[in-house]
């Protein structure tokens, strides 16, 4: 796994570190299976705090990309990828319509508008 952190991104360590296994189990790279690094490794590596690399892997699991068992690890997740990626888009729509200000019954609505045009 070839990940790395750009210090001087606006974006925060955690979410480069998500978006980059991410695309990398997008790519192909990463599959069914694959062990990642453990939390602290993977910190010590990237020059991280444990803590960081601790909260990607938990919003990659949340997105149903990765799966951890217990003292075994972290494993990319062999479900479907469909469904993890629209996890996934689904949490990056409420991260935005929280940001615009937008209530939940609203952001609800403009999914269905949007299911509704073709």
């Amino acid at each position: 796994m070839d990940l790395f952190v750009d210090a001087t991104s606006p974006t925060p360590p955690f979410e480069q570190v998500r978006t980059q296994v991410i695309a990398q189990i997008d790519a192909g790279e990463l599959v069914a299976g694959t062990r990642l690094p453990p939390v602290r490794a993977l910190a010590a590596e990237l020059g991280l705090a444990a803590n960081t690399v601790a909260r990607a892997y938990k919003e990659l699991e949340e997105a149903g990309y990765v799966e951890t068992r217990g003292r075994a690890g972290t494993f990319v997740k062999g479900a479907d990828a469909a469904s993890a990626r629209a996890a996934g888009a689904a949490r990056t729509y409420v991260e935005t319509v929280r940001r615009l200000g937008v209530t939940a019954d609203d952001a609800v609505e403009f999914v269905r508008a949007a299911l509704r045009d073709r």
